[in-house]
């Protein structure tokens, strides 16, 4: 078994689907034929079973050399997860040697805590944008890594806007989403068991954690963890996949889709899906505000 718990996109290639799994694999390859792909680094799948099978304990030196990479992936960028100033934010996503879609867990804006959020807000000028992501990022890793209930967050949106009179998302402003960040946090301190999850109350209550270094090692073991969540079990026995392969987690710069009018988020590929036909094809991709801005290309 391996012992190399960590490659960087420029380390692997796309023949490493079960080292690296099939994202991180094809990551690794479109980053070494030079295309833009945002930096990050692959955990590898041996990784996340050697951790599995000891009990959801990390292999000695595993979580050294993430540090490592994470570190050296901060120097790259310029920045810094947390940053008061200018903050790294990273998405953290599973990667299986088979694709399992919609199996398996992602978090998403990691890095946002209260101080670095208004470093996000002075180097885009967009305060609307800053804490629709911090609200995004507390809701999903509250989810995702705390298992709590989703329709909780849900529930207080349809509140802010039924309080607003508004009906659309993107109709709150961004004092709006300021106080459901603060809703959101008071979810998690009110659902999180302090006993069950001391690294988030390390005075006995429980409280949304703003260290990034924990956000990150946490979101890791809740993806590792998603590899062996019912909905994943049961898809591997439908489809023949194997229990012992595991998945790889891909930690990467972040792009947004919700940063104002010019950026986007969709599906889109250069090969006709249907029939192979080189060209550009796409569904849809849609603005901040929830428009269309290209539809079935």
């Amino acid at each position: 078994m391996s012992h190399k718990y960590v490659y960087l996109f420029s380390e692997g290639n796309g023949h490493m689907r079960e080292l690296l799994g099939g994202k991180g694999a094809n990551l690794a390859e479109m980053a070494n034929i030079g295309l833009p792909v945002p930096p990050g680094f692959t955990i590898t799948c041996q990784t996340c079973m050697e951790y599995a099978n000891a009990g959801n304990v990390w292999p000695e030196g595993a979580l050294d050399t993430i540090a490592e990479y994470r570190a050296d992936l901060e120097e790259h960028m310029g920045k810094r997860l947390g940053d008061a100033e200018d903050p790294l934010l990273v998405s953290v996503r599973s990667g299986a040697p088979f694709s399992m879609p919609g199996m398996m867990d992602t978090v998403l804006n990691l890095g946002l805590n209260d101080v670095s959020v208004k470093g996000l807000i002075a180097q885009t000028g967009n305060e609307r944008f800053a804490y629709d992501s911090y609200r995004r990022f507390v809701q999903m890793f509250s989810n995702v890594v705390m298992g709590i209930d989703g329709d909780l967050f849900e529930d207080a949106i349809n509140e802010k806007k039924a309080e607003k009179g508004v009906k659309l998302d993107t109709e709150l402003d961004a004092n709006d989403l300021k106080d459901l960040v603060e809703t959101f946090k008071n979810i998690f301190a009110v659902n999180v068991d302090s006993q069950a999850h001391p690294e988030v109350a390390p005075d006995g209550h429980a409280a949304f954690p703003q260290d990034p270094q924990l956000q990150l090692r946490l979101a890791i073991e809740a993806v590792f963890g998603s590899w062996m969540n019912e909905r994943a079990i049961i898809y591997r026995k439908q489809n023949k996949i194997s229990d012992d392969l595991g998945t790889a987690v891909n930690v990467q710069v972040m792009v947004f889709g919700n940063k104002g009018d010019t950026s986007a988020t969709g599906v889109a590929f250069t090969r006709n899906p249907a029939d192979g036909t080189k060209e550009f094809y796409g569904d849809f991709l849609v603005n901040a505000q929830g428009e269309d801005v290209v539809a079935g290309i």
